[in-house]
């Protein structure tokens, strides 16, 4: 397992050794299974490999340790605390939309700058778990209103590439086969600059255009902290700005 983590970040077992402050012959004995590391050693490793916090457990399950991290739903007490953060950061960013989601782009929490973009969306995929990627690609969604579908299309498609490359995740990669995987006679289009790509929203004849920033809670010990992103969108021009401010928007 630590050889296909190191495989996967493109580092030979020097340059582990290095960045961990052990020696390669250390990090080779490791890998074939000749040494039994303690779980500070895996930990540290795992900490140079930028390994996430469900995986690290995995690689301490399999040296026999007891798992390290705990997982536990957003709303239970314990990380009340943190749900508590997160509901001031998107109720903070109105009347923009904001949102936070999972490591599958379900929906764990948005604001209410998002309900009426949601208008119009087929019930079915309002259920819980919202999937945020299949809300804004299925026809049934999001996707007759988004000018720029096809690089939205293409930009996602990078996105949870990337993801995936970091940490595998069978749900996430049926996802991607599912909705972002490249096809025969697929309409969209090579995504030159990830800066401050606009997503172009059309509604009742008037374009908003909408750029998103990442935020992740900094040093998570908790698997779910771990995991959680909140997407924050912002204006990219003033007259979008207005449509958001305004009165009588709905926003």
């Amino acid at each position: 397992m630590l050889r296909q983590w190191r495989h996967r970040r493109r580092l030979s077992q020097l340059d582990l050794a290095i960045a961990a402050d052990v020696s390669a012959r250390h990090v080779s004995l490791v890998e074939t299974g000749k040494s039994h590391p303690s779980a500070v050693m895996i930990l540290r490793l795992a900490e140079q490999l930028g390994v996430p916090l469900r995986e690290r457990n995995r690689l301490l399950l399999a040296a026999g340790f007891a798992p390290r991290y705990a997982e536990r739903p957003l709303d239970q007490e314990a990380l009340s605390a943190a749900w508590g953060a997160i509901e001031r950061v998107l109720r903070a960013h109105e009347p923009y939309p904001a949102l936070a989601i999972d490591r599958r782009w379900n929906i764990v929490m948005s604001n209410r700058a998002l309900d009426p973009f949601l208008a119009g969306v087929a019930p079915n995929l309002l259920v819980p778990p919202i999937n945020m990627v299949r809300l804004g690609l299925d026809p049934r969604g999001l996707a007759p209103h988004i000018v720029n579908l096809a690089q939205v299309h293409a930009l996602l498609r990078i996105r949870i590439t990337r993801q995936l490359a970091r940490a595998p995740d069978p749900e996430l990669t049926t996802l991607y086969e599912e909705l972002l995987a490249p096809h025969s006679g697929d309409a969209s289009q090579p995504v030159e600059s990830e800066v401050a790509i606009p997503m172009i929203f059309r509604f009742g004849g008037r374009e908003l255009r909408l750029f998103s920033t990442t935020t992740t809670f900094g040093t998570p010990t908790d698997i779910t902290l771990d995991e959680v992103a909140i997407e924050s969108y912002y204006p990219t021009d003033a007259e979008t700005a207005a449509y958001f401010t305004s009165p009588g928007t709905g926003r």
